[in-house]
């Protein structure tokens, strides 16, 4: 029988908490989160060379295939050859732009419509 409260998901919530509690705190965990944070960044800031295919000298923080597929896809859009070169000025700018999620959702409509009023 289950229980109307909800306790049988509070106590499998609860439990989930704790393992993984106790898994990031072991130094493999450590080691993980590190690898994981530092993929959220953008770069590779994890113990050990970076992955295969991956842009050296930190210029590009993208991989060398999906920049191709990328540059493929355009390619394909635009109907003409589009160069690496231009693929990564495209990616610099649109990673530049601040997402929503930076300000408050009022500021954002309000910046904007202060931008281009009707």
């Amino acid at each position: 029988m289950l229980c109307s409260f909800g306790c049988r998901e509070a106590h499998r919530k609860r439990s989930s908490t704790n393992r993984s509690v106790a898994y990031y705190r072991t130094k493999e965990g450590r080691d993980k989160k590190r690898t994981q944070n530092g993929k959220r960044v953008g770069g590779h800031k994890g113990k050990g060379p970076p992955a295969p295919g991956e842009e050296k000298g930190g210029e590009c923080p993208w991989t060398t295939r999906m920049v191709g597929h990328v540059r493929m896809v355009t390619s394909l859009i635009e109907r003409r050859r589009v160069s690496l070169r231009e693929i990564r000025e495209m990616l610099r700018r649109v990673v530049r732009q601040q997402s929503l999620g930076k300000r408050k959702r009022i500021d954002y409509i309000m910046g904007h419509l202060n931008r281009a009023s009707p």
